[in-house]
């Protein structure tokens, strides 16, 4: 009777440390590195709770040449934006957030921005979308008080400009001339509305003329005016000229889609709300990637 407590006590020391060796220590605080992969997981959880989901958006099969559907915001000038729609999606704002899109007779035919702002509206609460068009117009056209006053009265959150095809539209077209009505228009912009963030965006495309086979030369030239002014000035851009298929492929991919008019300038229905749904897409995406990064 006197052996087997010795001979209990002798299995323990051969079986226990077998047991614990066979374990990873028990540390007496939380490793520094998995708390803060704890609470960054945490974070992560957050932002993709405040993502937009991404529609499906597929070109025609007939579009060559194409490129990836992005804006370019390389100064963040979009960010004030991007929190606004982060605090609504959170309940943390009962905010009002108001997009305002100016522009020529593509604006003024309400398909695209209304396909746009309606897919917006739908995916952000509290969202308005407007949008101030004028036939045959240049921003020089809306480089007035009054329309200026027009704009103010909007208290956009995000003011989207879309000109372009007219100021290419003239066989005179002059880049310099071009940059220098731009300059005129988002200074009167910026004094009136100071800090509103501005999103650019490029031609869709267009041909030389009624019934024309040669697609116009000049949008490639206003497309690299906007984008240098854009630049310059520290402006987000949306390139849809390239994007469709640039100088070479742009205005021709839309004819062989069928989506664009005999006038070779205007677009059909189809062709409206594809450019709608391509913005509203870069847009989602834009926001999207912020919300990852920041």
């Amino acid at each position: 009777m006197r052996r087997t407590p010795k001979l209990i006590l002798l299995i323990l020391l051969l079986v226990c440390p077998l047991k614990l060796w066979s374990q990873d220590a028990m540390p007496v605080v939380a490793s520094l590195d998995k708390s803060i992969d704890a609470i960054d997981s945490l974070a992560r959880y957050g932002e993709i709770q405040d993502t937009l989901a991404m529609p499906l958006v597929t070109l025609p099969r007939n579009f060559q040449q194409t490129k990836e559907n992005q804006l370019i915001d390389s100064l963040g000038i979009l960010a004030p934006f991007w929190d606004k729609i982060r605090q609504v999606k959170r309940k943390k704002s009962n905010a009002i957030l108001r997009v305002l899109h100016v522009g020529d007779s593509h604006i003024r035919g309400h398909i695209l921005p209304r396909t746009a702002g309606d897919s917006l509206q739908l995916a952000v609460e509290r969202l308005t979308y407007t949008d101030m068009g004028i036939n045959g117009a240049t921003c020089e056209t809306f480089s007035t008080p009054e329309h200026i006053s027009d704009i103010k009265a909007e208290r956009p959150d995000l003011l989207i400009l879309s000109f372009g095809t007219n100021e290419s539209h003239s066989r005179g077209y002059n880049p310099m001339r071009h940059y220098q009505q731009m300059d005129t228009f988002i200074r009167m912009i910026r004094t009136a509305m100071p800090g509103v963030p501005i999103l650019m965006t490029t031609p869709p495309g267009a041909f030389q003329g009624r019934w024309s086979n040669s697609p116009n030369p000049r949008n490639a030239i206003a497309v690299q005016t906007i984008h240098r002014f854009a630049h310059d000035n520290g402006l987000a851009v949306w390139d849809m000229y390239t994007i469709v298929g640039g100088a070479r492929r742009a205005s021709l991919n839309w004819r062989n889609a069928k989506m664009i008019r005999p006038d070779g300038v205007h677009f059909t229905v189809e062709g409206y709300v594809l450019q709608g749904m391509l913005l509203y897409q870069a847009i989602v995406k834009a926001y999207n990637d912020y919300v990852g990064y920041y």
